[in-house]
Parts: structure tokens; sequence; C-alpha cells
């Protein structure tokens, strides 16, 4: 009993940091209105990242230091289509993952952060692009490395990730009521769908972007860093917290 309780101990912590992780976040964006309305748009905005951002670093750390745990569930690695398909799904994932649902000035609060509503780009796609992106970097990072803890960690990512598309629809439905109700008519969750059911079409020019090359850049620089994975990962594991991860 104990050894299954080791071989899968590191998959139980993933999930408490995931879970950690998930209060921070989605608590935040849900006091965000109360925060501002005490300490100002900046400050709450300085002090959410301030927070935030320490524990993604340790979700991505430990990550990183324990991905092959547990079982190996499946290892496709030797075959010829795998990394193609990995890393063109991957590229795929940060099109959702990233573009224009932000603007990165606002993180350090340089510009006095905004709640926006758009149907442009890739919300005629996906009214939650971020959240489509997270799992499809879930199924492919999945397929790549195909360990329990793997399985574990994409579970608790998309179950967040769905809980904040849920969270982030009805804020956004009690801030503008009827105006994002409008958008929520024109949009859809699952990619394409309001495209194909002709409640919404595709602009090529919204998505011919700064943007977008920024994207592919961060792409060929994510391409170029994961061959010091594991250096980053013997990092992760010599830092006195993740000895007491465990």
């Amino acid at each position: 009993m104990s050894g299954v309780s080791n071989l899968h101990h590191s998959s139980l912590v993933m999930l408490a940091l995931l879970l950690v992780f998930a209060v921070i976040h989605s608590g935040g964006a849900s006091l965000r209105y109360w925060g501002a309305e005490r300490i100002g748009e900046r400050a709450w905005r300085l002090l959410f990242a301030a927070v935030s951002i320490p524990s993604a670093v340790v979700v991505i750390g430990y990550f990183l230091a324990h991905r092959y745990d547990g079982i190996r569930l499946w290892n496709l690695q030797d075959q010829p289509w795998i990394v193609p398909l990995v890393w063109v799904g991957t590229a795929i994932s940060f099109l959702f993952l990233y573009p224009a649902t932000y603007n990165l000035l606002e993180i350090p609060a340089v510009l006095k952060p905004q709640v926006r509503m758009y149907a442009t780009g890739i919300i005629r796609v996906s009214r939650h692009p971020q959240a489509i992106g997270q799992i499809l970097w879930c199924c492919t990072h999945l397929l790549w490395i195909g360990s329990s803890f793997m399985v574990a960690t994409c579970v608790g990512l998309i179950a967040h990730h769905l809980f904040a598309v849920w969270n982030g629809d009805r804020r956004l439905s009690n801030r503008f009521g009827e105006a994002f109700e409008e958008l929520r008519a024109s949009t859809s969750i699952v990619p394409f769908r309001a495209v194909l059911d002709g409640r919404q079409q595709l602009v090529a020019s919204e998505f011919l972007r700064p943007a977008q090359l920024g994207i592919a850049i961060a792409v060929g620089v994510f391409w170029w860093a994961h061959r010091y994975i594991g250096v980053a990962a013997t990092g992760f594991s010599r830092l006195g917290l993740a000895h007491w991860l465990g």
C-alpha cells in the first residue's frame, strides 16, 4: 500500500498545487472589482501578479521535475509522426492561449487595466480561447509523455479551465448584463461552432496582426528552450521547497 502511495505521491502534490493556483487565479479574478474599489486597479493588478506568478512558477517547476513520475501508460516517442504532431498541436494551442486576450502592458500596470468585451479575431472561433488552448496543450503533451502523473496534471488543468469558463461568463454577465448576453449569443465556447451555425464569420485580416508574429517567435523560443528542460528540472529539484513537497 505504501508503495502505491509513494508511486502517486507527486501526482497528488501536483493536484494540490493546481488547486492552490486555481484558488489564487480564479479567486483573484472574482475579487477584482472588490479589490480595485479599495486599492485601485493598478495596485490590485500588481498584487494579483505578485501572488499568482510565483504560484505558477512553482507549478511549472514541479511539473518539469516530475513529468515522468508514476506509471508509464504508453510510450510513443519513437514513432516518426509524434514529434510533428506534438509541435503542430502545441503551436495551434498557442494561437488560442496568447493572442490579445489581455494587454501585456497591464500586467505591470503600466497602463490602466481594463475589462473588454469584443467578438473579433480568435474570439470569433471561441469565446474562451485560453481554455481551448490549454486543453490542446494537455492533449499534445499527454500524448508525448504518457505518464500517470501527466494524466493527473491534465485532469487538474482542464478542470480549472472549465471552471474558469463558467466563472468568466458569470462575472461578465453580472458586470455587463445584456451587452454580454448579446456577445454570448454571437459566439461559442466550442471552437468554430458559432461560425458553422451562422452566428459568426471569420475575418482574415483580424488574424494578421503583430501578436501572431509574437506567437510564432514564442513557439520558436520554446522549441529552442526544450533542450534545457532537464537543467530547469534539476534546478527546481535542488530547492528547499522541492524537498519539502517531495
